[in-house]
């Protein structure tokens, strides 16, 4: 009998209602790919809990293992770019959507979906960071592309106090960026400004309907939350700025006008973290390697058994979780 090990299973019946359970699985159950990897950690993201929840049709396939971010060891190979021992990780590409995914003891995917676990990062440390902190990351490559600097003016992070944001905040503060955390969360203003934040705004002033344009107070910035949100912060941002967008916390919709972009020539720069090919992938992980302070990410995250990665969905769905959600997998 094959060694079997303990996963989530999203299920849904005839009337298209959800139910998700515990279950054993084995590597027989798994679907397609070349390199099956031993999960050590994974990881709560917005989206998990989204998918856990059924608040939104993240899942695109039922039965379903959820968790869109693994790190582990590989233990098979069948692909030329990893061998048995390799550690690596995964963010996107589908896994967790419509591939079985990381709250599993047991992940078979595409190596093409890899890539290697940075130097002096331990499976954990990836999870602190995981696809929330890696499309942080993107984002701030994408200001930088535009000529975002610190010499511009400051930078607004919305979301400030979840995943995207915090480890957002971290990066530009690290670079000497001057950074406004949009929080709904006052209780959080210590810990923002533990991670650089300089100045703290309630997401009151930023949520509601906005003007075509409103004051100049930043020059770029990086939303997780959409909807309103993001029409504010495109009529506040000042000439020649940029905002990085990557979330739709408020929603999807874009309730804006186009005075920023033919007014001020604002860009609005989509980034997108599931299907990012593999050498901007790369880069990310390596600079979250370098640039990314340790004692930030060790205030960011918190650690949860397995056992307890139902109820985390739940809690990052209700506005309960702070920064990074890292699961532990059982030895």
């Amino acid at each position: 009998m094959a060694d079997t090990f303990q996963a989530v299973l999203i299920s849904r019946d005839e009337d298209k209602k959800q139910s998700v359970e515990w279950t054993e699985l084995s590597e027989d159950d798994l679907m397609e790919g070349d390199v099956t990897v031993a999960v050590e950690a994974t990881t709560v993201n917005y989206k998990d809990g989204l998918a856990i929840t059924g608040k939104a049709p993240v899942v695109r396939r039922f039965p379903l293992v959820p968790g869109i971010d693994f790190a582990g060891t590989v233990t098979k190979s069948t692909h030329d770019g990893w061998k048995e021992g390799d550690k690596v990780i995964l963010n996107g590409w589908g896994v967790g959507e419509t591939h079985y995914g990381a709250y599993a003891g047991r992940a078979r995917v595409n190596g093409d979906w890899l890539v290697p676990l940075p130097d002096g990062m331990t499976p954990k440390d990836a999870m602190a960071v995981g696809t929330a902190g890696y499309t942080a990351m993107l984002c701030v490559m994408a200001l930088e592309r535009h000529g975002i600097t610190p010499e511009r003016g400051p930078v607004v992070v919305t979301g400030a106090a979840g995943g995207v944001g915090s480890v957002a905040i971290a990066l530009l503060a690290g670079q000497g960026h001057h950074v406004i955390a949009s929080t709904g969360r006052a209780s959080e203003a210590d810990y923002l400004k533990e991670l650089g934040a300089a100045e703290i705004i309630d997401r009151d002033e930023l949520s509601g309907p906005a003007r075509p344009l409103g004051k100049e107070r930043w020059a770029g910035g990086i939303d997780a939350v959409g909807s309103h949100t993001l029409a504010n912060v495109l009529s506040m941002t000042s000439y020649g700025g940029a905002v990085a967008a990557c979330g739709l916390a408020q929603g999807m919709d874009l309730p804006a006008s186009v005075a920023p972009f033919i007014l001020r020539g604002v860009s609005l720069l989509g980034v997108d973290s599931v299907m990012a090919p593999k050498e901007l992938r790369m880069e990310a992980w390596q600079r979250i390697a370098k640039e990314l302070d340790h004692k930030k990410l060790g205030a960011i995250a918190s650690v949860v058994p397995f056992s307890d990665v139902i109820s985390a969905a739940t809690d990052i769905i209700e506005g309960r979780v702070r920064g990074r959600v890292v699961v532990e997998m059982p030895g």
